[in-house]
């Protein structure tokens, strides 16, 4: 694990710890004071009149209310001991759409009202709360509570609480609340723009997830309603359940390489999801007071997948699955406690909501080291690549033999040699011999030696090529022609010394000014090396044999010649 990615893993470590302690805290600090109320279940057509006439209506008392939505009516007696106002709200959830509070005096007259709800567009007293301030006399109070909502996702229940306490223990719930919308939405758009940027499906699909949960739990926690006034219930509901439950099997099939050829069994689950979360969308339209039930399955369905497939993944040693599998199981337990508590004990200020987005945010920065390690392995595969490349690539451009550049090189050496640079084309004389009389060891000695003494006597900015057989070829970015020859004389001499008597060379150099193309370079080199070896010859009284036909020089490969 690189550095950064370890300091990345600690510092979201800390955030996530920070969070953890921001929930337990606040659980700690709120003090509920409980109605001992009970619900009734409203027929439908039923209307307030008054008081004095509930306990001839036909009302049903129920101890749960019904997750898929449902108008009841909530009965208790409360006494207020001081004249500091007091603030009636609902505990365990905020996925309330209209809520109705009543208060009598001991005498049936209303003495206070207030209404509000997620379809409610009235102004809100207190920041991200269903809250509503009373000022009430001491006295003894009988409350009457009537609700409505197409779905509920826990178990709403009126709880009353002093102004100076309600401000502070609410301020904790609130703070997570925003702490992790802003961490859901600022994941969402750098994982927007990674599906961007790289064209990924895996990226893409995590956007959506986090676009979706974003849409849910803004909308559920009252930020989408009282900062942007969109009161549309179905923004709880419908965005979660048309990006989520699809979209994150496809983004676990994506991350984990699963497809029908390497986890057959596993590719075809997901797909069954997909086709199961598709279906749960079609049956919402007819009955979206089902859309938050279904969007609590798919859950359920989702995280067992994703759970399934990381510990699948691990044992087949998949780089990432282990490190998945830290994501996944964190927000399996918390994701599978918020879908199936309908209460939370102990707290009136955090919701079962908030612990639903601790754990979609616990998931998002957990991942978020999922996808780091991710970037490592591809940059560390980038490195191994580019390293092969170019051992490759200098296993192309080398002669096998003696270390030196070869041909190949020596035409991409071509392409940087400047206007007054030169190129010497080099014959090796004497290399027959010694291989016919002393083998072809003795001979490969010769051209080694030879590229060595000739390399180590010329300029450091001159460079040694062998192109094959008994040729060698020197290119030089600046016209020392002088300095070439002096070193090809130097050179034979050396061999001369370490037992290669009858060895020598024949050269012919080239100015690059001289040529209108590298192919024409090459010749001429060639030409006037011929020359010299002919020279050569002659000043010995060795018989000449004709010229054999020397090769046509062209660029070899895709580089096609380029003027000098």
């Amino acid at each position: 694990m690189t550095t950064r990615l370890r300091h990345l893993l600690r510092t979201r470590l800390i955030m996530a710890c920070w969070i953890l302690l921001l929930f337990f805290t606040a659980s700690l600090q709120a003090e509920p004071i409980n109605l001992n109320g009970h619900w009734l279940q409203l027929p439908d057509g039923w209307s307030y009149s008054n008081p004095d006439r509930l306990h001839l209506e036909e009302l049903h008392p129920v101890d749960q209310l019904s997750r898929t939505g449902g108008r009841y009516l909530y009965l208790a007696d409360f006494d207020v001991t001081h004249n500091d106002p007091v603030v009636l709200d609902f505990k365990n959830s905020s996925v309330i759409g209209l809520f109705h509070h009543r208060i009598f005096n001991t005498q049936g007259q209303l003495v206070a009202d207030a209404e509000g709800g997620i379809q409610n567009d009235l102004e809100p007293r207190f920041f991200l709360r269903h809250g509503r301030e009373f000022d009430l006399p001491p006295g003894h109070y009988h409350l009457l509570t009537e609700i409505s909502s197409p779905f509920y996702l826990a178990q709403p229940e009126p709880y009353l609480d002093s102004l100076e306490h309600y401000r502070h223990a609410i301020n904790l719930g609130n703070a997570l609340t925003l702490i992790c919308t802003g961490i859901m939405l600022s994941m969402a758009f750098y994982y927007g723009v990674l599906s961007l940027t790289r064209r990924s499906q895996v990226y893409a699909m995590y956007t959506l997830f986090a676009l979706g949960n974003l849409s849910y739990n803004s909308s559920a926690l009252l930020l989408s309603p009282q900062l942007l006034g969109l009161h549309n219930f179905y923004l709880i509901s419908f965005p979660f359940l048309f990006t989520n439950n699809w979209a994150y099997v496809f983004f676990v099939m994506g991350l984990m390489g699963i497809n029908r050829d390497t986890q057959p069994l596993l590719f075809k689950i997901g797909l069954a999801l997909a086709v199961v979360a598709v279906s749960f969308i079609v049956i919402a339209f007819f009955k979206p007071n089902w859309s938050l039930e279904f969007d609590r399955y798919a859950v359920g369905m989702y995280l067992s997948y994703g759970l399934a497939c990381g510990i699948i993944s691990a044992r087949r040693k998949h780089p990432l699955a282990r490190a998945y599998l830290f994501a996944i199981g964190i927000f399996f337990v918390l994701g599978m406690t918020s879908i199936s508590l309908g209460q939370m004990h102990g707290t009136n200020t955090f919701y079962v909501e908030h612990l639903g987005m601790l754990a979609i945010t616990a998931e998002i920065m957990l991942l978020s080291f999922v996808l780091a390690k991710q970037f490592a392995l591809l940059h560390e595969e980038k490195e191994q690549a580019l390293a092969l490349s170019l051992k490759n690539l200098h296993a192309a451009s080398t002669d096998s033999l003696t270390g030196l550049p070869n041909r190949f090189a020596l035409v991409q050496n071509l392409h940087a040699l400047p206007a007054h640079g030169c190129l010497t084309f080099i014959d090796l004389d004497g290399l027959k011999y010694y291989n016919d009389h002393f083998g072809h060891e003795k001979g490969d000695e010769l051209l080694c030696k030879f590229g060595e003494l000739l390399q180590q006597k010329l300029p450091s900015h001159a460079l040694v090529h062998r192109l094959g057989g008994d040729e060698f070829a020197i290119t030089c970015p600046h016209e020392d022609t002088s300095r070439i020859d002096r070193a090809l004389q130097e050179t034979q001499i050396e061999l001369r010394n370490c037992g290669f008597e009858l060895a020598g060379a024949s050269h012919g150099t080239v100015h690059v000014r001289e040529a209108q193309t590298h192919t024409e370079l090459m010749r001429l080199a060639d030409t006037r090396m011929y020359a010299c070896k002919h020279s050569n010859k002659q000043q010995h009284d060795l018989p000449l044999s004709p010229a054999p036909a020397r090769p046509h020089f062209t660029v070899p490969g895709n580089l096609s010649p380029n003027k000098a």
